[in-house]
Order: C-alpha cells, then sequence, then structure tokens
C-alpha cells in the first residue's frame, strides 16, 4: 500500500499521526482530576505538537495551513476518531486506564510504523517512518516510566537505592 508513497506523503501521514497523538492526549489531561496526570498528559501532548512541527518543517507541499492553524483545527474525520476515543476514556477514566491505554496506543502505532517501514524501498520515505516509529517509542518509554512511579513500582530513579542494599 505504501511502497509507492513519495517523502512528502510521508511526512504528511506523519505530520497527521503526530497531531492525532496531540489530540489524544489533550483529550486524556482534560478528564485527569489528579493535577500532576493532567500535567503529565499536557506535556506529552506539547511533545507531540514538537514532532508534528519538526515534520512541517520537512513538508514541502503547501496544501496545508500555516502549522498553528492546522494544529488547532479539527478535520470531520478527526471529530469521528475523537469522538469514539473520548468514549473509551470517559467510560472508566483513572490515571492507571489512561496511561495503560496510551501505552498501547503507542506500542501499536510504533509496530505499524516499523511495518510500513520495512515494505518501502524509497530510502527517504523508509527513514521518515523510522523516524515517526523512534519518536513513537520514546513517548512509549516516557508513559511507562511515569506509570511505574505513579503506581509505586520501581521507578528507574530508584535503581541506584534497590541495588545498593
Amino acid at each position: 500500500m505504501f511502497e509507492h508513497i513519495d517523502v512528502q506523503d510521508a511526512i504528511k501521514r506523519s505530520i497527521q499521526t503526530e497531531k492525532k497523538a496531540m489530540i489524544f492526549y489533550r483529550m486524556a489531561a482534560r478528564h485527569m482530576e489528579k493535577g500532576e496526570a493532567r500535567r503529565f498528559f499536557e506535556t506529552l501532548a506539547e511533545e507531540e505538537r514538537e514532532h508534528a512541527r519538526q515534520f512541517y518543517d520537512l513538508y514541502r507541499r503547501h496544501d496545508l495551513p500555516d502549522f498553528d492553524s492546522f494544529m488547532d483545527s479539527t478535520s470531520e474525520a478527526e471529530k469521528g476518531w475523537l469522538s469514539s476515543q473520548e468514549n473509551v476514556l470517559l467510560s472508566d477514566l483513572g490515571v492507571r486506564k489512561a496511561m495503560e491505554l496510551a501505552m498501547h496506543k503507542e506500542l501499536k502505532l510504533e509496530k505499524q510504523l516499523k511495518e510500513l517501514a520495512v515494505n518501502i524501498k524509497n530510502p527517504e520515505v523508509r527513514r521518515v517512518f523510522e523516524e515517526n516509529a523512534k519518536s513513537t517509542n520514546h513517548h512509549y518509554q516516557l508513559i511507562e516510566s511515569e506509570y511505574a512511579h505513579l503506581m509505586g513500582m520501581v521507578h528507574e530513579t530508584d535503581i541506584d537505592t534497590y541495588v545498593r542494599e
């Protein structure tokens, strides 16, 4: 399906992927009761926006509005997707569930991006998807770390304490 995609189409898809992730994390933040969890999801949303900015700066076509307008607008397709995601979140939202859902989404997206990259012959296009997969994995790692911390598990920053004892 993506074997014949050009680099600009790959970049545009990456911008859209980052935008969807930003929308999801903003929505999750709005539903968090605890300030710490809300700030965590707001931070993730801002990181996604920054990743989108990096891809946007590489995009050479003129079919998208300026960055802020694009990122702050919501298409009909995004509204439908957002509504379905909000239903999942609202059904039984808590910090734990939201983080578990976020980790699941990041892992699933990373897997999809890697599978796409493997099948793309154009090295420039493949690199775009690989970079997107790498940033997605980075978000997974951040969420997993914060999840462990909030759930009272041994946090990586505490590892020296436990190793020495």
